[in-house]
């Protein structure tokens, strides 16, 4: 049986503000297993986003522990956790954060040149990824020359250039108007689903959501899978 690629047992958050511990994540339990899309929902400040820095590696738990596919990474440095990042993770943010200077192609080169890939390599896979996302005619254009739904394609490109296990988006249609968002959204999720790779997605959308595998909620802290059954009372008219 397959382990999850990702898992985070009792994972708490905590920060001081103003001599008080302001809770933001209590006990937090959550697998995502290969291959599996789960939608990440809850009011605007319940801690999405620190959720996902946490399973990113980005920061650090005030307790509790991170595996990515089955290695505990609580306790690495931040060397090892860089590594991991550039291996192992993907992200894809609100906004694309794309580099102005260069176009589409030589976005999602980057980070794969970073980590070694060959010049040539790494051209093939952008231009490969750029065609799934619909870019194939955009490719040789910078990010002012694009609009708003294709420099978020160009930024999904990016976060899947280095073959991740694991993508993590924080609202990554949320500044796209209802129509684009949905044409964005779907190339993302058969992207996604293509490449069998595991993606936890935090939105507000919730008609997003519901397309995704299952959902999870933050509550007040507190992480609930949207899959649990109601409980029912047994009646008995006898």
């Amino acid at each position: 049986m397959n382990s999850p690629t990702l898992e985070l047992k009792k994972v708490v958050k905590n920060y001081k503000q103003g001599g008080q511990v302001l809770e933001v994540l209590r006990e937090v339990d959550l697998d995502i297993m290969p291959g599996e899309v789960v939608a990440l929902v809850g009011p605007s400040g319940s801690g999405k986003s620190t959720l996902l820095q946490i399973a990113g590696l980005l920061d650090k738990p005030s307790d509790g522990d991170i595996y990515l596919n089955g290695q505990n990474c609580s306790k690495l440095g931040d060397a090892m956790r860089t590594s991991l990042r550039s291996d192992y993770l993907g992200f894809v943010y609100q906004y694309h954060n794309l580099l102005p200077d260069f176009d589409a192609t030589e976005n999602v080169m980057l980070p794969q040149l970073i980590v070694g890939t060959s010049m040539k390599e790494a051209k093939e896979r952008a231009q490969w990824l750029l065609k799934k996302l619909g870019l194939e005619k955009r490719m040789d254009h910078r990010p002012a020359e694009l609009s708003g739904g294709e420099q978020q394609r160009v930024a999904i490109a990016r976060a899947l250039a280095n073959a991740p296990k694991l993508l993590l988006a924080d609202e990554p249609t949320g500044n796209l108007d209802p129509k684009t968002s949905d044409a964005v959204f779907a190339e993302l999720l058969a992207i996604v689903k293509e490449t069998g790779l595991s993606a936890l997605i935090a939105t507000h959308n919730l008609e997003l959501a519901e397309r995704m595998d299952r959902k999870v909620k933050l509550e007040n802290g507190k992480l609930i899978d949207m899959r649990a059954k109601v409980f029912v009372p047994e009646i008995n008219f006898y």
